[in-house]
């Protein structure tokens, strides 16, 4: 499977869950704390996959 990018976004995790763009950015920042991250650091796909527990070729078939 060939990404397009590795980071994720808000946006994205808005088309994933169907939920709010607010609640990809607060999920973005458990995840960080989650995995101890510093603010300027980016979550990857396969970090948020792993966080949520879905595979990863599920979540990149969302990602633009």
């Amino acid at each position: 499977m060939k990404l397009s990018r590795l980071c994720i976004y808000p946006k994205d995790i808005q088309r994933i869950t169907g939920r709010s763009e607010r609640y990809g950015r607060q999920l973005l920042m458990d995840i960080k704390l989650y995995l101890g991250k510093e603010k300027h650091q980016f979550v990857t796909i396969y970090e948020f996959a792993m966080y949520c527990g879905l595979e990863v070729e599920e979540v990149a078939a969302f990602i633009v």
